[in-house]
């Protein structure tokens, strides 16, 4: 299945999508506001917006313009299913703050992740100074922020910003390997698990547990639950159906 500048396909209950911009680097234009988990081409994943597209954009359009990049990474993030951004090359403002929005961050050895928005007179407005200062700590994401350096992947694996670094030609091969692992979970508890870590550490631990709780009572309660539990006893695959 194919939308500008998208590409898609699934297979084996793993989904991919890819912006297909390579010439531009993969920078995102309002035709590619949609789930990214790569891009095309081996140079970037994504090199953040079109500076071609916000260069004329005034207080209300800029206004607007970053407030669907946050509905963007915001319908990411709490899409109920587990999102995997493989980092192929440059992660350059939003193409950043687009992989920070997904659940897990895989990357290229020849990765390169930053925010450089400073260098335009402008600050990162998809999220950027929010996400990374939680993924890396504030101390870390000013120096970046405020520096415009980038990282490499090396580094962004040592801060935790990446949770693992392959070789390039292993990138897409890996990515797969952990959708399809973590596609043969319970979908609920998936889910579940997904809105206790993004709610529960956004407030103070007692509110955190007691809204674990909740949300475990719901996957004791299931139907996946009682497949799980019959496929472990009878020692088979369990076919679960997110009820």
């Amino acid at each position: 299945m194919a939308y500008n500048n998208i590409q898609f396909k699934a297979e084996e209950g793993v989904g991919i999508l890819t912006i297909d911009r390579p010439k531009a680097l993969n920078a995102l234009n309002t035709e590619t506001i949609v789930l990214i988990l790569t891009g095309a081409g081996e140079k970037a994943f994504g090199a953040g917006a079109d500076v071609g597209e916000i260069k004329d954009l005034g207080l209300k359009e800029g206004f607007d313009f970053l407030r669907t990049g946050h509905e963007m990474n915001r319908e990411i993030e709490t899409l109920g299913k587990a999102t995997i951004a493989a980092i192929n090359g440059l992660a350059l403002g939003g193409g950043l703050e687009l992989a920070m929005s997904c659940t897990l961050r895989i990357a290229s050895e020849k990765a390169r992740l930053g925010l450089p928005e400073l260098g335009l007179g402008v600050i990162p407005g998809y999220g950027g100074t929010q996400r990374l200062a939680r993924l890396i700590g504030k101390g870390r994401a000013l120096w970046y922020l405020l520096t415009g350096d980038m990282m490499d992947a090396a580094q962004a694996a040592d801060f935790g910003l990446v949770n693992l670094m392959v070789k390039p030609d292993e990138l897409m091969e890996k990515a797969i390997e952990v959708a399809k692992k973590i596609a043969g979970k319970g979908p609920l508890a998936v889910k579940m698990t997904l809105f206790a870590v993004k709610y529960g550490t956004e407030t103070d631990l007692e509110t955190g547990l007691v809204l674990e709780s909740a949300l475990a009572n719901l996957t004791v309660g299931s139907e996946d639950k009682n497949e799980g539990i019959a496929a472990f006893f009878e020692k088979r695959k369990p076919e679960y159906k997110g009820k």
